[in-house]
């Protein structure tokens, strides 16, 4: 199959994204508030990648066009990783992955992919997943949107700056990966230390505490951790239909589903776990050869 290895690339970088509530909650009760934790963590990754590729600074300073990646991306981490902490697990992931709905509109316009009959019956298992994961067996559409809270309008607007994020990724695939990943990292180090800072002077954010052993490991690995899944991210998102890479991202709701009942005793419902099946399904019908080129 012509596709597994960046498909592969974007489930591992899922993976990272699904579980990385855990180590983010940790980060939050020791003191460190989100904003502070990925603005440290990008810069951590930033001083990596610049050690390893000094050349990478030269290549992106060639593309100005890296400025709206790098916008993107930083918005896209600032709200996710906000929200994740503060709201629950996967009702933040699956708002968060509304990012299909966008990835068309997006995707059509700047890339002029128009969505094809198969395109959308993956968004209609999609969908119907999420439907079936969000929505408690007791509850009701109306009742769900009755109150957003502040989590989920962060989640919300974070799906939809990733959504642009790997439209931009396709547009931009023709720019080194190195140069990609600098924009990624020194925007979500900026924006996200800049917010942060911003919050403090209001009040809204407390400062970062000293640097202790309970902390620091974790906020190291994790840097890693996301240095190793933004490549994947890279690679992957360079190679497919911008659709096709936001349906086969659709599964970290699976990872953040399990990961949330395995770590709090959580238990999923026999409708949270046919709409799990049911993205699973969807994203692998995104890897099956197109006679012709798709896109959502």
């Amino acid at each position: 199959m012509p596709h597994l290895l960046p498909i592969l690339a974007l489930v591992l970088n899922a993976f990272v994204w699904g579980v990385s509530w855990w180590p983010f909650r940790q980060l939050h009760a020791a003191g460190l508030h989100p904003l502070w934790a990925t603005a440290l963590m990008y810069a951590l990754a930033l001083a990596c990648l610049l050690l390893a590729r000094p050349q990478a600074l030269r290549s992106a300073q060639q593309h100005p066009a890296l400025w709206l990646l790098a916008l993107s991306s930083a918005l896209t981490n600032v709200a996710f990783n906000w929200a994740v902490t503060v709201g629950d697990v996967v009702r933040v992931v699956l708002l968060f992955y509304l990012m299909p709905a966008w990835s068309v509109l997006l995707a059509w316009k700047m890339l002029g992919e128009r969505p094809t009959g198969m395109a959308l019956v993956r968004l209609l298992l999609a969908f119907a997943g999420i439907a079936l994961v969000l929505v408690p067996a007791d509850a009701t559409w109306t009742r769900l949107a009755a109150r957003l809270s502040g989590a989920d309008l962060l989640a919300l607007a974070g799906g939809f700056c990733f959504a642009l994020t790997n439209v931009t990724l396709r547009q931009l695939h023709a720019v080194p990966g190195d140069a990609r990943m600098l924009a990624m990292f020194g925007g979500g180090a900026l924006l996200a230390g800049l917010s942060a800072a911003l919050g403090l002077a209001a009040g809204a954010v407390p400062a970062p505490p000293a640097l202790a052993q309970a902390w620091v490991p974790l906020a190291l690995a994790l840097s890693l951790a996301f240095l190793l899944s933004n490549y994947a991210l890279q690679y992957g998102a360079a190679r497919l239909a911008a659709g096709t890479t936001a349906l086969v991202m659709l599964s970290e709701v699976v990872f953040a589903s399990v990961s949330s009942a395995l770590l709090t005793s959580a238990l999923l419902a026999p409708h949270t776990l046919l709409g799990g099946a049911l993205i699973m399904l969807a994203a692998l019908l995104a890897v099956l050869p197109q006679q012709r080129h798709a896109s959502v």
